[in-house]
Parts: C-alpha cells; structure tokens; sequence
C-alpha cells in the first residue's frame, strides 16, 4: 500500500470516473449492438441505434461540460 493517505474527495473522485466509464462502455455496447441488429432487421434497429448515439453524444457534452467547468 502506498503512504498517501485517501480521503472521500479521491474515492468521490475516483467513483464519478468509474460510473462515467462504465456508462460510456454501456453506450458503446448499445450502438454496437444496434449495428449488428440493424443487419437482421434494418428499419427498427435503426431507430436503436440513433438513440444510443443521441445518448452517448449527450454523456460526452455533459463531461466536456465537466471539464470545461473545473478551474
């Protein structure tokens, strides 16, 4: 273990990271499942696939939101 002591600001820090990541991994998944859907039945599984889009581009403005907002 090292010597730097942890306090809940990191771990707060380190959970908003992981959350942020897994949900970017959830929307990665969702699109990509999409496209393969869209190759069996192309008209529904498009309309699945521009959601998940919509929703991964509205996760990416939130964290350039994020960052833009940090001093």
């Amino acid at each position: 273990m090292s010597d730097v002591p942890i306090d809940l600001t990191c771990l707060a820090r380190q959970q908003r990271q992981i959350l942020t990541d897994l949900g970017s991994l959830r929307e990665d998944m969702s699109v990509l499942t999409a496209i393969v859907l869209r190759q069996d039945a192309t008209s529904p599984a498009l309309l699945t696939e521009v959601r998940a889009m919509h929703s991964q581009h509205g996760r990416l403005a939130n964290r350039v939101r994020d960052l833009e907002a940090q001093p």
